[in-house]
Order: C-alpha cells, then structure tokens, then sequence
C-alpha cells in the first residue's frame, strides 16, 4: 500500500503557525499520553462518566489480537463447506470501517447498510448456498439491522437451508441480542469490547470479524496500528495527532468549520465515508463541529476551490489546494484519526463521545411507523414537475418549476452555511444519484455534503442537529416498486425507508432548518430531470 510511513504535514504555512500554539497546549497538558492511558478527566466533568466507558479503542491494536484466530477458525471452516460469500448487515460503525478494509484489501463483502428494498432485494438474490450473514449491532435494537436479520433467515429458511447455520452475529456482551442469539443457536456469536463506541470500533470485532470473513488481513491491519501507537501517545509537538488536532482547531476557530477530505493516491478505498461519521458524530454538538465533506478527488468542487469556511485535507501526499496532508496504511490511519477527533474535542471544548441528537430522528421515524395514517396522510406535494413531486418544510417555496424552487433553496444557504444531498435510494442501482453533490457544489459556491439515507443518520445525522445550525437539507425519496415484507413487523422495508426520511425532516424542520424534498415517482427519469434542474439552476 502506497504510503506506509505515517504522518501529518500542516502545508499551508499560515495554518502551521496558526495551529502552533493548539499544539503546544496539548503537550504541556499531556493530553495524548493520558488518552493513550485511558483517562477519562480530559473532557471535563460532564463529559467523563461517558468517557470513562469508552476509551479501549487506544489498545485494541493489542487486545484484537485473539479475534486474528477465531476468525480464520471460522472461515476455514465456512469454506469447507462451500460458503464464501458473505454479507454484513450493520449500520454507520458496524459497516464503514468493514467496507474500508475490504475495499483497500480487494475482498469481496455485501455490505447491507440500506432500507432499500432493491439493495435488499439484490442482496438476497445472490447465492444463498454460499452465503454467511453477519449481522453486527451493540444492542440488536437497530431497526435496519434487525430487518436484515428477520429477511435472510426466512430466505435461508424458504431456501432450505438451516438458517442458524448462516448467521454469525457480532455485539456486546451481556445485550439482548447476545442473549437472542443464544436461544436461536446462530453459528457463532463474537462479543466485541463494550467499552468502545461504534465509530472508534474499525479495530474490535465490529470491524474486524466482517473483514476477516470476507478474507482482508486483519492481523497486518493491527500491525499497522500497532506501528503507530507508541508515536500516538507521544506529549510532543510532532505527534501526527496533535498536528492534526492542532490543525483542525485553529482552522475552526478562525471559521474554517469544514474539513474537505479528498484521497490523493493513498491507496485506501472509501477512507473519507468512514473519516465522516468519526468526525462529525465526535464533535458536531452544542451548536459547533467539525463538518466532514467527502469529496472525489483533489480536483473536485469544494476542494479545488475551497473558501476561508473549509480546510481541504489530503489522505495521501499533497496535492492541489491541500492545507494538510495525512500519509500512512490504513491501520495506522484508523488509530491516527481516532486519537485526533479525540483531541480536537478537548480543543473544542465539547465531549467526543456521546451523540445526543441521533436518537431524535429514529424517535420520529418509530412515531410514524407507530401512525401509520401519518405516513399516507399529508402527503400532496405543493408541486408536481414530470417525474418529480415537490415537497417543503415551513417556509421553504415550492412553487413554479423545479429549476426555479432548487435556485430560490440553493440561495438560502447562509454565505458560510452548506447544502447536505440525502437520497434515500438504492445506493448500488442509483449509484448516478452522488454526481449531484459536485453539480450543486459547482454551481452554489457552497460547501456540499452527500449521504446516502438511511445510512448518514447513523453518521453525519449529529451533526445536522447539534453542529452549525447553518446547513440547508435536499432529501431525494424513490417510489418503490417491488416492496420487500419484514416478518413479524407491521412494516415493509418500503414503509420503512419512507418513514425514516420523513421522521428526520420533520426533526431538521423543527430545528429551523430549511427541508426540501424531491420525490421520484420514476427513478431513472426522475434523476435525469433533477440533474437537468440543477444545472439549469446554477446559470
């Protein structure tokens, strides 16, 4: 892998002096030795009955190790009886980092992180003989997972085929679905570290079992880590997470909110999808944050021409409008962004983790899953133009042609504020959707994020509510033509998805946030009109 030494270069000469003084406070307080020990005072207070369960990510690159065999026992074993394909349901640290290993290690793994019922429904149709499901969930209360769950069993079951023979399930100890999984008697159950939250987990048994299964090295990706650790730790001005923090801090404090990441050549695929939940889940709270902006490459909009509200960093060597560079394997890069998010929320003044907004979207979407009527009810859009229905939250016009109504929305982004792309579509079939985050960032000047839904809520969800409360929201909905049924629940996965993209923009809406939503009665004609209006509302 190309960039095997591990590092943090500060490019831009204003930013490195700005960032000095940063730096050097968190030496002389010692803050990176007494994370790496563990200390759980560094965040204040309020902050530290948190912390105190959820620093053992700092050691994982030792205490993973007995996982290396396990996991190779199971596999060997899986093969032999002809299953090698295998599919993980999980959602935001359960599925980010396995899609990162697996993707830089060019295995194959079938990543179920959707409410789709065409992504699930391609899922299913692969071959189940050869199929292992592992289904990750710290509780086994996550709605989409769980759904996961409940579909492949009664697939493995209609198919013939012992179903507990083909779930291998990933959690934490003592939860209720370790407790569910004894009773159904699935193949193997894996209990990861309680005490590491989910974005902090690319290193337990949530990142690691997946990976493995699916035939990554996860016993080199430790070694990378370990390789690192020791520098991690170091109260010293060079220690590549302190640079990083330092960096990230200053920037922020001079209005730079944003963090635009690019790959430069790093030779990890999909890092920035799992660099975002980290970032904004760890620090987008009490009205501040970090806002991670994925984007595709060093030229793209947002980072060519990035403005004073964002900082453009490199993973890989610099290039272009780069003001930091971050180098290393992935191992050693997971370890390295950890320790910087955790460092940046001391800087920021803010707990790294908790996230005490996420649940307020899946409150919503259980209320109206719960209603119903609710989700039937309501539902005329302000606007119908071909393929597309028009729909908006208090305020937000909805009148004349699509063009129009995304022109008069893109304008109402606060000058340093930013535009977030949600689809809730089939993120494999509708992959085309994500060329919207550069057309719309082209075309505004502003600062534009894409997620795929429900996925982002377990991710950059945080941060819409509790960051900067100056982001404007384009939710892109799908009609749905083959619905999928969840058995022994009340709801289709179609109803689902709907509900959930509902519940959240009833919750933006509510924090004062401008909410539009574009629903594609067809999808591929739908996209085509969507792209068209915005590039006709960027002239």
């Amino acid at each position: 892998m190309a960039g095997e030494t591990t590092g943090v270069e500060i490019v831009d000469a204003a930013l490195a002096g700005e960032a000095a003084p940063f730096a050097e406070r968190l030496v002389a307080d010692q803050v990176a030795s007494k994370l790496a020990s563990q200390d759980a005072t560094l965040w204040g207070p309020e902050a530290e009955s948190e912390a105190s369960i959820r620093l053992s990510w700092t050691t994982l690159h030792k205490s993973s190790r007995p996982l290396i065999g396990e996991i190779e026992a199971l596999r060997t074993e899986l093969r032999s009886e002809g299953v090698d394909r295998v599919v993980l349901a999980g959602m935001g640290g359960s599925s980010l980092a396995p899609e990162v290993i697996t993707g830089t290690d060019g295995v194959p793994l079938t990543v179920l992180d959707t409410t789709d019922p065409g992504q699930v429904a391609d899922a299913l149709a692969g071959d189940l003989e050869r199929t292992v499901i592992v289904v990750s969930s710290k509780s086994g209360g996550t709605v989409e997972t769980d759904s996961h769950r409940r579909i492949f069993a009664k697939a493995f079951t209609d198919a013939g085929i012992d179903a507990s023979r083909r779930i291998v399930v990933v959690t934490d100890p003592g939860s209720p679905f370790a407790e569910l999984s004894e009773k159904e008697g699935y193949r193997k159950v894996f209990l990861a570290d309680p005490n590491v939250g989910g974005r902090y987990s690319a290193l337990t048994a949530f990142g690691l079992v997946p990976s493995g299964l699916a035939g990554a090295d996860v016993a080199r990706l430790l070694d990378q880590a370990a390789s690192v650790a020791d520098t991690l730790a170091a109260d010293t001005a060079d220690n590549p997470a302190v640079k990083l923090a330092a960096a990230w801090a200053a920037a922020h404090e001079k209005g730079a909110e944003k963090v635009v990441i690019a790959d430069t050549g790093s030779g990890i695929k999909g890092f920035a999808d799992w660099a975002e939940q980290l970032i904004a889940e760890s620090t987008g709270k009490q009205g501040t944050g970090l806002l991670p902006v994925a984007v595709e490459g060093p030229d793209a909009p947002g980072f060519a021409d990035a403005k004073d509200d964002a900082t453009p960093v490199a993973v890989g060597p610099a290039q272009g409008a780069a003001k930091i560079s971050v180098t290393g394997s992935l191992g050693a890069q997971f370890l390295l962004w950890e320790f910087a998010t955790a460092l940046v929320g001391r800087l920021l003044g803010i707990n790294p983790f908790d996230q005490p907004d996420v649940e307020a979207a899946k409150k919503a979407a259980r209320s109206l899953l719960d209603n119903p009527d609710k989700l039937k009810g309501g539902e005329e859009p302000s606007t119908v133009d071909g393929a597309v229905e028009v729909f908006g939250s208090e305020g937000v016009a909805t009148d004349g042609k699509l063009a129009d109504i995304l022109r008069a929305f893109f304008d109402s982004t606060p000058e340093t504020g930013y535009i977030a792309v949600q689809a809730y579509l089939d993120r494999l079939d509708d992959a085309s959707t994500s060329i919207l985050r550069g057309e719309i960032a082209k075309r505004t000047g502003r600062q534009t994020t894409f997620g795929w839904g429900p996925r982002f809520l377990h991710s950059t969800g945080q941060y819409h509510k509790g960051g900067h409360q100056n982001g404007v929201f384009l939710q892109i909905t799908g009609a749905v033509e083959q619905d999928l049924d969840v058995p022994d629940r009340p709801y289709t996965l179609g109803v689902l998805q709907h509900a959930q993209a509902l519940g959240d923009g009833q919750v933006l809406a509510e924090h004062g946030r401008p909410v539009l939503r574009l629903h594609l009665t067809d999808r591929a004609a739908g996209l085509a009109e969507l792209v068209r209006a915005v590039q006709e509302a960027g002239e």
